[in-house]
């Protein structure tokens, strides 16, 4: 197979930025408009939702099981984390504890985001991911203690996770330590890997692309559908308007025709692996991959990641529209749009 093109490793970086502000622009704007519960339960489940998909998936390809479990899911956390571009340390200490530090700046909340996410939703993320690693092993002893969390302005998130003399109770699955401080990281320990560019920059579109795939559906299930549509579309007009500039930047748009952003369009849509068919002005693919497969999808998931572009195109030129002109969800045989 031949090498990627700077193209399309520049394609597949457009990506990445797109869906990782995507994530976060969700994620916020529930704070401000459904409130702090209802974020933090929006948190919760997508998290639950990646870990029910990822981990045993990942803890299979990455070869794992012959490490105890602390270990084991600590070095998880750190090798699927930093080939999605995730700053982070894992520090084994015994073989029934091992300690992960999420270093800022914060992927998920980068920037001056991270000044806007109350500390209850990001401790979400930990009782769907984290917590759940013992039930999803069939170990009742093993579960994660949080010592320092990045929101609480500690210098880090971070805790350990640690297999029991005992069963732990639901509630013990995920405790919290905060008198406790992690040991410092030996890099040279630090498991090595040894990936290509082109994996690498793929692996980081695929770590930010996944996340869309869980936040969508975890949102009509909790808002339903109207609202979920509503949050989704908002959301995702703003970041395609705020990301139009870094990623034209990246795909090489030069003019604000419709064509160009045709081409702009298509450019992504073969980034997520939709291979895209252009005739002038107008885009169609035969897949959306990103959701090939899950449950819980609805037309609302597509119009909120459709408002992106819809966003995009509004800083391309303000004066174009973005037509969807057919739906694969509505019984077509293709997704189709038309710039005019």
């Amino acid at each position: 197979m031949a090498e990627a093109t700077e193209k399309e490793l520049n394609a597949w970086r457009a990506s990445a930025e797109l869906h990782q502000r995507f994530l976060t622009g969700l994620i916020l704007r529930a704070v401000v408009f459904k409130g702090e519960a209802a974020a933090t339960e929006l948190n919760f489940r997508t998290f639950r939702a990646q870990h029910e998909e990822k981990f045993l998936a990942g803890w299979k390809s990455l070869g794992l099981s012959h490490l105890p479990p602390a270990v084991a899911c600590a070095q998880y956390i750190y090798l699927a984390n930093h080939v999605g571009g995730v700053k982070c340390e894992f520090i084994p200490e015994s073989d029934r504890k091992a300690w992960v530090r999420y270093l800022p700046p914060r992927w998920i909340w980068d920037g001056a985001a991270i000044c806007a996410v109350p500390n209850e939703v990001s401790v979400a993320f930990m009782r769907g991911f984290h917590s759940q690693v013992g039930v999803s092993l069939g170990n009742p002893n093993l579960g994660f203690v949080c010592t320092s969390i990045t929101t609480r302005v500690d210098p880090c998130l971070e805790g350990y996770f640690i297999e029991e003399d005992r069963p732990l109770a639901e509630n013990e699955r995920l405790r919290f330590r905060f008198d406790e401080e992690g040991p410092d990281v030996d890099p040279a320990k630090l498991p090595h890997v040894e990936w290509s560019e082109e994996r690498m920059v793929k692996a980081k579109r695929n770590y930010a692309v996944q996340y869309i795939r869980s936040i969508l559906p975890a949102a009509v299930s909790l808002f339903g559908e109207e609202e979920a549509l509503k949050l989704g579309q908002e959301t995702g007009r703003l970041i395609g308007m705020q990301c139009y500039d870094a990623t034209a930047a990246f795909i090489g748009v030069k003019q604000n025709d419709p064509q160009a952003f045709a081409h702009y369009l298509a450019t992504l849509l073969d980034a997520g692996g939709d291979a895209a068919e252009v005739a002038g002005a107008e885009v169609s693919t035969r897949t959306w991959r990103m959701m090939n497969g899950k449950q819980g999808v609805t037309p609302a998931c597509f119009d909120a990641w459709n408002a992106l572009f819809e966003g995009a195109l509004a800083v391309h030129n303000r004066h174009l529209r973005l037509e969807v002109t057919s739906r694969m969800d509505a019984g077509a045989d293709r997704w189709g749009w038309r710039i005019v």
